[in-house]
């Protein structure tokens, strides 16, 4: 439940950030400030709202290398968006996130057997044609900015390196929350990025602040904190594979939320993908 809940935020995020860069003036800068700064904000609250309840104080959590994950994520993620396509972007993302947790899963020990490789195949497969745009022409190319996809495949690394981090949490509200707050001091390197890029004043209007403030607070906090609680359960290539789903919960949350088509592609598709990674997850493991 905890992952399914996480999945689901991280959905809710990408449908966020996408309407925040697309359809609203904020900027990236701005959007990952604010996004940082409410997420920050959420969890204190929450960390509080516990310590009254249980009548004892956190002990301190997160760490600097966690931390500095989540905001090379978290900008990488917002520029590449800028000039990514959403279904490329998300394809670049996962696909760096399946790929160096899976390396560093494998190199840890873990080992899959024939039917988890078919569902690692069956969900990545899936992903790739569902999101890799249609080129019906012959001379049709798709239309790919190197500099973005590179944002986009660091970000789909540092993503990779936080979750593996969060593998060894005890306290997953403990352990977001710090990660969070440690990230202000980062932030404040946005600044000088601001002042150059937009004459020192943050390109704003009170829309893409609601999305930003929505995306940190609700769907990035609260949401990466279920998923530190749902890693202790999952093997890194488990954690890696189930996070190929967020792109086809992306896309029926268009469909329900964006007025987007439901096609077959994409029933048949979903079906393909989500069978893949219920393979993955619920095959018998293999022994040494």
């Amino acid at each position: 439940m905890y992952t399914l809940l996480a999945l689901l935020a991280f959905a809710g995020n990408s449908l966020l950030c996408r309407l925040a860069l697309r359809e609203t003036s904020i900027d990236a800068a701005s959007f990952t400030l604010i996004r940082l700064i409410s997420g920050a904000a959420m969890l204190l609250l929450l960390v509080q709202l516990r310590q009254l309840r249980q009548r004892q104080k956190a002990p301190a959590a997160g760490s600097w290398p966690g931390a500095l994950a989540l905001f090379i994520y978290a900008i990488a993620f917002s520029y590449a968006y800028l000039q990514l396509d959403a279904g490329l972007g998300a394809l670049f993302l996962f696909g760096a996130v399946q790929l160096s947790m899976t390396a560093w899963g494998l190199f840890r020990g873990e080992r899959l057997t024939a039917c988890q490789w078919l569902g690692v195949i069956m969900a990545a497969g899936g992903l790739v044609v569902l999101l890799w745009p249609n080129t019906p022409g012959a001379n049709t190319e798709v239309s790919l900015n190197t500099g973005s996809a590179l944002l986009m495949l660091l970000a789909g690394v540092a993503w990779g390196a936080y979750s593996l981090l969060g593998r060894h949490s005890k306290d997953a509200l403990a352990s977001t929350t710090g990660n969070f707050i440690r990230t202000l001091p980062l932030a404040l390197l946005l600044l000088p990025v601001l002042w150059v890029t937009n004459n020192g004043l943050p390109a704003l209007d009170t829309t893409g602040v609601g999305y930003a403030i929505a995306s940190g607070a609700i769907t990035s906090g609260i949401g990466y904190a279920l998923w530190y609680k749902a890693l202790p359960a999952l093997t890194a290539t488990q954690a890696a594979t189930v996070q190929l789903s967020v792109p086809v919960v992306t896309a029926f949350a268009g469909v329900l939320l964006l007025a987007e088509v439901l096609t077959p592609k994409l029933l048949v598709i979903a079906a393909v993908s989500l069978s893949g990674i219920a393979l993955m997850m619920f095959a018998r493991p293999r022994t040494k």
